[in-house]
């Protein structure tokens, strides 16, 4: 039975016809069923150009220009509509294997556009075991061409070389013909996953799956190299019944064998914040505190401050108001491992833990009942201690996470091009403003989930618009 199960899975599971040593692998198992993530780009690149579909059509051939939402486009290319196109990122160049309609009229329109960018007057395919080729060196530097055996084709233009032939055109040609000698292995991991899009990310071990409508996009996939502790299976959460609010609102169940690493995590930052508390008593702490935790964790983003200075370490720790709480299993054994944060510098004894001035800011750690709540804004800490709940709840994943898209913009407004040029590190974060800004703005919501499963996890994301634009 289980022989059959298997069998079953890979007949369904796409058959990308990937390049080895690729970086990134896209793969569309027909051109024609992407109506729907077409419709939800359409929407949100009204508001982010960086994701129109003709932004990303130029990507999806190293020398025609492929409209997949136009199927006379694609059969006037020689192109199949109805056939998969799997494009392989590698170090020296591109590879796009397409299944054809008219092989005759592609190489027709293969051999145009290759004289065009090369300056040559002709194209001379050569076949040799059945399998077509051509590659051509560009006058822009580097080669491009094709093979061909049947009805597939594998287009390829390597990225280096200038006008020096360095051989990766060859080596190119080499890989091309490879995949059009013999069909392509079905992935069983595409076969577990919803999409009309996926992405795979060898070296990361990420498959991504892409679905989408007028008004969602879903994203659904698998990772074995997450920078994530393991979570545990679904169960009861003492915040199950709490409603998301906040910029960032989200729900863990940490497995034990994790909850040293989430500390650590933790232990981290309050270290940069305060870096003349000795780093042996926070890691002893730390290491106490850890041992006293069930792993259910909730964190709580309110918002990013105003303003806030983003060009020290302190400032950038400060600007967001957040808190966490994690789920103890012994208030008085907790609150004897939290004693020796008394005599932190800066410390102030509070009637329910400690409050802890540093640069830049206030740390609050409180005990209320069996929650540790760890924050760096007291009405944030405050407002999640009275929002604890006194019963739990059954959650279906190991973590679950809402994002209000609209204080999320808002918060990326905050970094300013001059934040850019004193810290490297913002300029991620001002380029994701700058192009997500206004579509996160006119965005309704973006929620998730995640759980572990053997050794990987696996992780879904729901980007939704508004029903009228």
């Amino acid at each position: 039975m289980l022989s059959l199960v298997l069998a079953a899975s890979l007949a369904a599971a796409p058959a990308p016809r990937a390049a080895t040593a690729s970086g990134t692998v896209v793969h569309i198992p027909r051109l024609d069923a992407l109506q729907g993530v077409t419709a939800f780009l359409n929407r949100a690149g009204q508001h982010a150009a960086l994701l129109r579909p003709i932004v990303w059509h130029a990507e999806l051939h190293p020398f025609l220009s492929l409209d997949p939402s136009q199927p006379d486009n694609l059969a006037g290319l020689g192109i199949d509509p109805s056939g998969p196109l799997t494009v392989s990122l590698r170090s020296n160049g591109r590879i796009s294997c397409t299944r054809l309609k008219d092989p005759k009229l592609f190489q027709e329109k293969a051999a145009g556009m290759l004289v065009s960018g090369s300056g040559k007057t002709e194209v001379k395919p050569t076949t040799a075991g059945g399998v077509t080729t051509v590659s051509i060196p560009r006058e822009s530097g580097g080669h491009a061409g094709y093979a061909l055996k049947g009805q597939e084709a594998c287009a390829f233009a390597t990225t280096g070389g200038g006008f020096v032939d360095d051989g990766q055109g060859a080596v190119m040609l080499k890989e091309a013909s490879r995949l059009v000698g013999k069909a392509p292995k079905p992935d069983a991991r595409l076969g577990q996953l919803p999409g009309s899009v996926y992405v795979l990310m060898p070296e990361r071990g990420m498959v991504v799956g892409m679905e989408g409508s007028a008004t969602e996009l879903r994203l659904e996939g698998t990772a074995t190299q997450l920078p994530l502790p393991p979570f545990q299976t679904t169960g009861t959460s003492p915040y199950g019944t709490m409603k998301p609010e906040g910029m960032l609102f989200s729900r863990a169940r940490v497995a034990p064998a994790g909850v040293s690493q989430a500390v650590g995590s933790v232990r981290a930052l309050i270290q940069q914040a305060c870096p003349a508390c000795p780093p042996a008593e926070v890691s002893s702490v730390s290491r106490a505190v850890s041992e006293r935790l069930t792993g259910n964790v909730l964190v709580v983003v309110d918002g990013v401050k105003p303003r806030p200075n983003l060009r020290t370490p302190e400032g950038r720790f400060f600007a967001s108001r957040q808190a966490v709480a994690a789920e103890v299993t012994d208030a008085a054994a907790m609150k004897a491992a939290l004693a020796p944060v008394a005599k932190f510098p800066g410390a102030r004894a509070l009637a329910d833990g400690y409050a802890l001035d540093v640069k830049g800011g206030t740390l609050f750690v409180r005990l209320k009942g069996k929650q540790l709540v760890v924050g760096n804004d007291e009405a944030v800490v405050q407002s999640l201690q009275t929002a604890l709940p006194q019963e739990g709840a059954k959650l279906p994943h190991a973590v679950d996470f809402t994002v209000d898209p609209k204080r999320l913009a808002s918060g990326l407004n905050q970094v300013s091009l001059m934040d850019v040029v004193s810290s490297q590190e913002l300029a991620g974060l001002f380029t994701v403003g700058l192009e997500l800004g206004p579509l996160l703005a006119n965005s309704t919501s973006i929620s998730g989930w995640l759980d572990s499963t053997g050794g990987a996890h696996r992780f879904s994301t729901l980007w939704t618009l508004p029903a009228v634009p």
